[in-house]
């Protein structure tokens, strides 16, 4: 599945979209290092809208790496979900486009993110609770960083998630090397310990993203490790 012309005109768009937010604090590299991922899972993957934000059969998407939000507001806006208008006011006292997303204040956001190692924990219980609800169509997507899993919480929800068979549940790390502390066999390695199905793909790669994003997985739930250019500090 290739992008049509109009979806590449908007995804060439998007630099621009995100070049409309200026202002201090803006961590380009987290937003940037997010972009193709986010673009194909908005574009090509997710079962959302504009006008399904209240329908419980819709994908939840949570953005974990909620301390570069430019890319994830950038997309919101390319989409739909936010005017165009909101971007330049990034930032600022009164736009409701904060340094990280308020799940009150953006249309479509599902949680309020930004403090590491919140989003899979909570992206955990959201797969429990539509489980519980007998929502067997909605898929939990949660996209962390490789340093965010440096955090105990993370740990327990992945050692928690395999067992549990959350099949509904997805996790993309973007790899930017900037993780503190290595693990034996890489990251994708750590998740199939723990019994989730795996892959570490192009991170820049559109096809190879698609691909790994919808790849069966049946009674597991799935991690797709994006690698991107390293992080530099």
């Amino acid at each position: 599945m290739r992008m049509t012309a109009e979806q590449s005109y908007v995804y060439a768009d998007l630099p621009r979209l995100m070049g409309l937010m200026t202002g201090d604090e803006k961590h380009g590299p987290a937003a940037t290092s997010t972009l193709d991922a986010l673009w194909v899972l908005y574009d090509r993957v997710l079962r959302v809208g504009p006008e399904r934000m209240g329908d419980p059969e819709r994908d939840r998407f949570l953005l974990s790496k909620g301390h570069g939000p430019m890319a994830y507001y950038a997309v919101l806006a390319a989409k739909g979900f936010v005017p165009v208008a909101w971007l330049p006011g990034f930032g600022s006292y009164d736009s409701p486009l904060g340094h990280h997303p308020d799940r009150v204040l953006v249309p479509g956001a599902e949680i309020g993110s930004g403090s590491l190692g919140h989003g899979l924990p909570i992206g955990v219980g959201m797969a429990l609770g539509l489980r519980a609800q007998g929502l067997d169509e909605p898929r939990v997507w949660v996209l962390t960083g490789d340093a965010e899993l440096d955090e105990g919480s993370n740990h327990e929800a992945i050692a928690y998630a395999g067992p549990a068979g959350l099949e509904r549940l997805h996790t993309v790390v973007i790899d930017n090397a900037s993780a503190s502390h290595a693990r034996p066999g890489g990251i994708a390695a750590r998740f199939e310990a723990a019994g989730w199905s795996a892959a570490t793909v192009d991170g820049r790669d559109h096809e190879a993203l698609y691909a790994a994003f919808t790849a069966p997985h049946p009674g597991r739930p799935r991690v797709i490790v994006a690698q991107v250019e390293p992080k530099l500090t």
